[in-house]
């Protein structure tokens, strides 16, 4: 059952266990339905693809979903690994913010 994710497109994050343990990525893709992100450079596959008009055919490398639970959003602060909780600003807004630091992640 998909939950509500604290993990969004374009966050900067490390993969906290697994076999790419201690990587760290920008965010590509989120897909909340299976929990799951695909973080570039991050549980990398071999693809074989098929030559078309366009593109050449061979084997490419292709980032694969990896589980938001061994993901850890970056500190902007510290560049660590942090939890990530809400807080609401003067002007109403609601931002997360780096447990870590108290620093708003996003503006």
């Amino acid at each position: 059952m998909p939950v509500k994710l604290k993990i969004k497109k374009g966050d900067r994050v490390q993969v906290i266990t697994g076999k790419d343990k201690g990587k760290t990525g920008d965010v590509v893709l989120v897909i909340p339905k299976e929990n799951r992100a695909v973080v570039s450079g991050i549980n990398v596959g071999k693809r074989h693809q098929r030559q078309t008009a366009q593109d050449q055919g061979g084997i490419v490398n292709k980032d694969l979903p990896i589980h938001i639970s061994n993901l850890a959003v970056l500190d902007p602060k510290d560049n660590k690994p942090t939890r990530v909780g809400f807080k609401e600003l003067e002007d109403g807004r609601k931002v997360r913010m780096a447990k870590r630091s108290t620093e708003v992640i996003d503006g």
